[in-house]
């Protein structure tokens, strides 16, 4: 088992040019589902006019991805170790296509329901797929760079799916933007299919194929350092994809008075920060082999950021800033990743890497509908065309409860078993 385990290694040596062009392709389905993940956040306004509904029932809409997303990452990963990313992947994002199109057609609640379920499982294996790939083509020393790297593009499509995906919503419609991402995933789909390969020749019938996939599940489960990176990475999460992910685009319109483009422009600074730092403290974590103590400082320096974001008065100028710095400490998520390789045997890395992904989406289906919750709860009766306006005290109560996530988190970790590189 050992000798097949140095022979893995030794044989996927990360070297030229094919990994990292398999990595990026992969990656690239990390980015369109960053997309659609934060894409409603740029429509709140004319899907509740259309779809004549609620913040809270807008949060549902937008976390139907996320409960669908999350539930399914613990049998995907242990499929993608039986079967491999390739085989998985290119198909799904087919299913993500004709959600995104059924979507655009939704005249009632339950048809949007629908296409978000599909969208969120049809995208749901490119993260967890990816991770993989780099854990078959590429030595354990580069797998937390590599991991903030797949965060950064990642990154990207948050970006894009919020000041760009704004304007392409306001010159077009969002029906029309849905049909677009349709066509989108069937493009990838098709690079997927023609361009990765699971391993490198030679190593399909020994690499990481020793346990049997609920073996692995039991033994990823079993271990409580894996629960412990799970609660600490999701609360590296949930500031993203609550705020900037959904209600920082209503939030800055709403409190702060920016136009669409301007308060999407200003939320992607959160993606922006997250999107340098995923690969800076990947770097760091392999170059200096402490995650847990990367990963405990990032959970500190979150935890004041989101308190000052939240309950100082800023200028427009130092919020983008502030948003900025929290989205570079949120990328240190990436070293739950890296610590769920080095605690687990290889195995079963794709169950573990979406044992901890699992909570890490969950909290996008938990505090979007909860902070809309929070917000139809201290909402004063103003609409605008349809759309419920809130005030600048029902938001700082409903995003309250980020910053508290962020200390409990940061409280667990001092129980996660340190771990040297190397």
């Amino acid at each position: 088992m050992a000798t097949q385990g140095a022979k893995a290694q030794h044989t996927a040596p990360g070297l030229g040019l094919r990994p990292w062009v398999i990595w990026f392709v992969g990656a690239l389905t990390f980015t369109y589902a960053f997309m659609q993940r934060v894409s409603p956040s740029v429509m709140i306004d004319p899907l509740m006019a259309d779809l004549m509904v609620s913040g809270a029932v807008l949060g549902n809409i937008s976390a139907f991805y996320f409960y669908i997303y999350a539930g399914a990452q613990i049998p995907i990963g242990m499929m993608i170790d039986r079967f491999g990313p390739r085989r998985l992947i290119a198909p799904a994002l087919l299913v993500a296509a004709l959600g995104s199109f059924i979507f655009a057609q939704a005249e009632v609640i339950e048809t949007a329901y629908l296409g978000r379920f599909l969208v969120g499982f049809g995208v749901a294996f490119g993260y967890v797929g990816t991770l993989k790939l780099a854990t078959n083509w590429f030595p354990a020393r580069r797998f937390a760079l590599l991991s903030g790297m797949t965060m950064s593009l990642g990154m990207l499509g948050a970006i894009y799916g919020q000041a760009p995906l704004a304007a392409l919503v306001e010159d077009s419609g969002w029906r029309q933007t849905l049909i677009l991402l349709a066509l989108l995933a069937v493009g990838l789909s098709a690079a997927v299919w023609l361009i990765v390969r699971d391993r490198p020749s030679g190593e399909e019938e020994s690499h990481g194929r020793q346990a049997s996939p609920l073996s692995g599940l039991k033994t990823v489960m079993s271990r409580r350092q894996n629960w412990l990176l799970a609660l600490s990475s999701a609360a590296l999460t949930a500031p993203m994809l609550a705020m900037a992910g959904l209600w920082g685009v209503a939030w800055m319109m709403q409190v702060h008075g920016l136009e669409r483009a301007e308060a999407a422009g200003s939320a992607s600074a959160m993606f922006i920060g997250w999107a340098v730092g995923s690969p800076v403290i990947g770097w760091a974590s392999d170059r200096f082999g402490r995650p847990k103590r990367l990963m405990q400082g990032v959970l500190l320096l979150a935890t004041l950021g989101m308190a000052a974001l939240i309950y100082l008065p800023l200028s427009s100028w130092s919020m983008v800033v502030l948003l900025a710095a929290i989205g570079f400490c949120l990328g240190g998520m990436v070293t739950g990743f890296a610590l769920a390789r080095l605690s687990n045997p290889v195995s079963v890395t794709g169950a573990a890497f979406a044992f901890v992904n699992t909570a890490v989406t969950a909290t996008g289906a938990l505090f979007q509908p909860l902070i809309g919750w929070l917000l139809d709860l201290n909402w004063s009766g103003a609409e605008l065309d349809g759309a419920r306006l809130y005030d600048a005290d029902a938001f700082q109560t409903a995003f309250s409860v980020l910053p508290l996530f962020l200390l409990a988190a940061l409280l667990c970790s001092l129980f996660i078993q340190e771990e040297r590189i190397g």
